[in-house]
């Protein structure tokens, strides 16, 4: 059995347009394509220096300041100080911009600038003196610090409102960094009561009542007061005290 053949021989194939002109584009478009292909492979894929005497910068960016200029000696390029900024997410000290960038090729001993991280933004302490206590500590909250104590003082500044901070406002610090509101008690209102006269117990009794407290109690010998009365105290009698104030007590003792 035989097959017929519907092919021409080869010497009878004829490309359209393949005369001599034709020939010079297919071999024009041939090389270009190579050239294409080599450029693609060695400057993307396979980056290297075209020029004998250039290196490729490397890529340092994420890498400590000592790690990165290590990289850059190693391709034969010097490191240039480019300074630090704060960065929201960068450790302090990587590195986070470089220039040139990588994958540029130069020639050996260029200057490489780095900057490095200076860590997340820095957050001054807002001044929250004569606010609401709770609006001070909300306030320090909201902006990014942390309120890690509040304290009371007496003071002639209304009771619950804030008086200060602890760093002072507009110091300069860290997000999340502790800050102590202090918030006043309001201004000392107890008199304390007369106590000479009085015994030890009857003395303690009666500053328990005004909301005070005593304090320590001293001995002394003197013929001027009955053994065991109060003869001296301090803060003296109709002072203004805070609550809780400390009064100490002179308690006389016989003579002999």
């Amino acid at each position: 059995m035989r097959f017929r053949r519907h092919l021409p021989p080869i010497r009878e194939w004829h490309l359209p347009g393949f005369d001599a002109r034709g020939a010079k584009l297919w071999g024009s478009a041939l090389v270009s394509a190579l050239v294409a292909g080599y450029l693609t492979a060695y400057l993307v894929i396979f980056p290297a220096p075209i020029l004998h005497g250039h290196q490729v910068v490397p890529r340092v960016l994420g890498l400590s300041l000592q790690e990165a200029s290590a990289e850059l000696r190693k391709a034969g390029l010097q490191v240039q100080d480019g300074g630090s900024e704060p960065h929201p997410t960068a450790p302090q000290g990587t590195v986070i911009w470089q220039d040139p960038p990588p994958g540029i090729s130069a020639p050996a001993g260029l200057r490489v600038t780095l900057v490095a991280s200076d860590g997340p933004p820095k957050i001054p302490v807002p001044d929250v003196a004569g606010l609401d206590g709770a609006l001070a500590q909300r306030l320090v909250a909201a902006a990014g610090l942390t309120v890690a104590q509040v304290e009371s003082v007496q003071a002639a500044t209304p009771r619950g409102v804030a008086m200060l901070t602890r760093p002072p406002a507009t110091t300069v610090l860290a997000p999340g960094a502790p800050v102590t509101v202090v918030v006043s008690r309001g201004a000392p209102t107890i008199p304390v009561p007369d106590l000479l006269g009085m015994s030890q117990a009857d003395a303690r009794t009666r500053l328990e009542l005004e909301g005070l407290t005593l304090g320590t109690v001293t001995r002394r010998r003197t013929a001027d007061a009955n053994p065991g009365t109060v003869v001296a105290q301090r803060p003296a009698a109709g002072t203004l005290a805070a609550a809780g104030t400390v009064v100490d007590i002179v308690v006389a003792r016989s003579p002999q």
